[in-house]
């Protein structure tokens, strides 16, 4: 039969361990992360499309050539969006004015966009572009930012740039 003292000890090691347990516990939900809401791929959509409309993609592209392997110095290019809006399933209008080298073309583009997540790629394989030709492409925009790979007939090579807005004009007050 355990000493009087034993069970006392024991009385006390567990109410210390029940009093350590519903503390911890206590602790744990108040410092559980707030949830927070859903984004639906409505909304991804929605930003997508507002994100892209009315900016001008500004950077640069790398040209690979079959003849030559090693990539050249990267050049500048850009695109301006005028409006990009979802089309139906997984095609979105992009409506581009397209300058590099010495193109300078205004079309409409449709573009398939799958998403990675929260990330939207666009992904072509073998489009053919009015008056610039066939293309490959897989690029990606995240924030403001875009990078990806492109090829067309024997050559390709990386793009990247910033994604920049045009800035909203301010009438001076009467």
């Amino acid at each position: 039969m355990p000493a009087e003292s034993e069970v006392g000890m024991s009385k006390w090691f567990l109410s210390v361990l029940l009093v350590l347990l519903v503390g911890a516990r206590a602790d744990a939900q108040a410092t559980k992360p707030a949830t927070t809401q859903a984004v639906t791929q409505a909304d991804l959509e929605r930003q997508f499309a507002e994100m892209l409309s009315g900016s001008t993609l500004v950077g640069k592209f790398t040209e690979t050539q079959a003849a030559q392997p090693r990539p050249q110095q990267p050049k500048e290019d850009r695109y301006t969006l005028t409006k990009v809006s979802k089309l139906y399933g997984d095609n979105w209008l992009f409506v581009a004015r397209i300058q590099f080298g010495d193109k300078d073309v205004s079309v409409p583009i449709m573009l398939p966009v799958k998403w990675a997540g929260d990330t939207p790629v666009i992904t072509v394989t073998d489009a053919k572009i009015p008056g610039l030709g066939t293309y490959t492409a897989r690029v990606m925009f995240y924030r403001d930012e875009y990078a990806g790979t492109w090829s067309g007939g024997n050559h390709g090579g990386h793009l990247w740039g910033k994604i920049e807005r045009a800035k909203p004009t301010t009438r001076p007050s009467k």
